[in-house]
């Protein structure tokens, strides 16, 4: 919480103190409108190499020369850049995590500092970065894979998940080890006129850590129209290593169909039961969709058993295209009485003479 000074405190500042003052103010007031601990998908409490690591993955996963034309990923990739360039910087983060976003905005007009997304990137990889020999030399934990069965109203509306899992974390542990070890070619002169080459091991020196089973709940978001098969990837949530990253955690999205609804693609379909009269003289029904929403089926003529009605716009959400959708299919299935009354023989055989 922020303390607000009264107008009857006895405060003595300089008139540059005194705009100083009023500026971090305004920003306590301002809400945080963007959380970048979030964006690079790391706790408030990430140590600087957490939040380099998180910056690495990420950044080679949206740069734009890898996803070209890709709007959404530019965009991801302009977030993350602006939360590590904030985050990697003791001053800016102390700010942000006081004042927030507004924060840091007034500090870097008083002090001239903001640099490019580009300018951020180049500076971590270096101009000439390859994305392949950058992710070949980080060990990476081993991948998990979920294979999730949802129902089909969760499929059709979207949902969010809480998944239980069991993953090694790191714990802090006595001593030191090597860390971020890396190959350096060295060359030496072994004669007059001949040398020899060959590569060295540099690492630097971290304190110990372990690893330990532990318990963790993952929330995992699914859009409205996921796809039967989709496959969505979380990083840095499979398995874990004591120097490098984190596997991936590859959840695969399964259609839980049963006898009456089944999904072909973006069209659902479903088994309508009327009954024998309702086919014979037709029949006015509302049906629920997934959604609440309500949709009339009506016939007022003969209604063939196996007879299809289709509608269209009312299946599946088409996934990554907005507005759009499949078409509800519907097959009419008659259900007969398992038997009638003399009488009611007599009455039908009438009828349908007639």
């Amino acid at each position: 919480m922020h303390h607000v000074l009264g107008l009857s405190s006895s405060l003595r500042l300089t008139s540059s103190q005194t705009i100083d003052f009023t500026i971090i103010l305004v920003s306590a007031l301002a809400p945080l409108r963007t959380d970048y601990y979030k964006t690079l998908a790391v706790d408030r409490g990430a140590s600087d190499i957490q939040i380099k690591r998180a910056y690495r993955k990420l950044a080679l996963k949206y740069h734009p020369d890898k996803n070209k034309g890709d709007q959404k990923a530019a965009g991801n990739f302009a977030e993350i850049s602006n939360a590590y360039e904030v985050l990697s910087n003791k001053e800016k983060r102390r700010v942000y995590d006081q004042y927030g976003e507004d924060g840091v905005r007034q500090h870097d007009t008083r002090s001239g500092q903001g640099r490019h997304q580009h300018d951020i990137f180049s500076q971590f990889f270096g101009n000439n970065f390859g994305f392949d020999n950058e992710e070949a030399d980080i060990r990476h934990g081993d991948d998990v894979v979920l294979d999730l069965e949802l129902s089909l109203e969760d499929l059709y509306t979207g949902c969010s998940l809480k998944v239980g899992r069991d993953k090694g974390v790191h714990k802090p542990a006595k001593g030191k080890r090597k860390c971020r070890c890396m190959q350096r070619m060295v060359t030496r002169q072994v004669a007059p006129g001949m040398f020899q080459q060959y590569a060295k091991e540099e690492c630097e020196e971290c304190d110990n850590i372990k690893i330990v089973r532990g318990f963790e709940i993952i929330t995992i978001d699914i859009e409205a129209g996921t796809p039967d098969g989709h496959e969505i990837t979380l990083y840095d949530d499979g398995e874990t290593l004591v120097d490098g990253d984190s596997g991936e955690l590859r959840v695969r999205i399964r259609s839980a169909n049963n006898t009456k609804r089944k999904r072909f693609g973006n069209d659902l379909h479903i088994l309508y039961e009327i009954d024998l009269a309702e086919a014979l003289a037709g029949f006015t029904h509302e049906f629920i969709h997934f959604d609440g929403h309500i949709i009339e089926l009506q016939n007022t003529e003969v209604t063939m058993p196996g007879q299809i009605l289709s509608i269209p716009s009312e299946g599946f959400p088409i996934y990554d295209v907005p507005n759009s959708r499949g078409d509800l299919v519907i097959t009419f299935q008659v259900i007969f009485p398992e038997i009638l009354s003399l009488s009611q023989k007599v009455k039908v055989k009438d009828i349908l003479k007639k």
